[in-house]
């Protein structure tokens, strides 16, 4: 494990912290959730937005995962794109050559309108912190108000996880590589 600029509790401290609040000891496994149980009601706010966003939300889950993938190759998140290419791979059936694609995608081939919209509305809003006019209407064109409320919610989201992630220094879960499946660093990373 790399060294966190916090340090992260014991995994069995982590579970207890996480059944003390109703967190899956599941949770309490990540890296990310055994810095984050240093301050439990901090890591439960947390892990009720993720889990209301992951499961059980109306935005399509492909679609989501394309959007958490971007924010971390367009961030530079290394923890975050690690741990959502297994996510987005084993659970929600994105295939590599589409998550890949992401690194550039204005100018790869294979995605739809609907996932250029929401693409275009996830970088507009890394750069301008909000999506404009524009972004929205073409966003607007194939989502509903509910997908588009919780489309932003989920860039938020996922670019507060980028942010704790970067600046904490969260190491990598054990056994994984950095920047799968090539190793290949985004420029916000370098």
């Amino acid at each position: 494990m790399t060294q966190s600029r916090i340090e992260p509790l014991s995994p069995e401290q982590a579970k207890a912290a996480a059944e003390e609040i109703g967190i899956a000891a599941a949770m309490a496994d990540l890296n990310v959730f055994r810095v984050l149980l240093r301050r439990p009601r901090v890591a439960k706010a947390v892990n009720d937005l993720l889990f209301s966003l992951l499961f059980g939300g109306v935005l399509d889950d492909r679609l989501r995962e394309l959007v958490i993938m971007r924010i971390g190759w367009a961030t530079g998140s290394d923890y975050e794109w690690t741990q959502h290419w297994r996510v987005a791979r084993e659970t929600f059936k994105c295939t590599d050559e589409e998550l890949l694609a992401l690194r550039d995608w204005r100018a790869a081939d294979g995605f739809s309108d609907e996932d250029r919209a929401v693409l275009a509305a996830v970088d507009e809003t890394l750069e301008t912190g909000r999506i404009g006019p524009e972004a929205w209407s073409a966003c607007r064109a194939h989502l509903s108000d509910d997908e588009c409320l919780e489309l932003t919610a989920a860039i938020g989201t996922w670019r507060l996880i980028s942010q704790l992630a970067r600046s904490v220094e969260f190491p990598l879960e054990d056994g994984v590589s950095s920047w799968p499946p090539d190793g290949e660093v985004p420029p916000a990373a370098r």
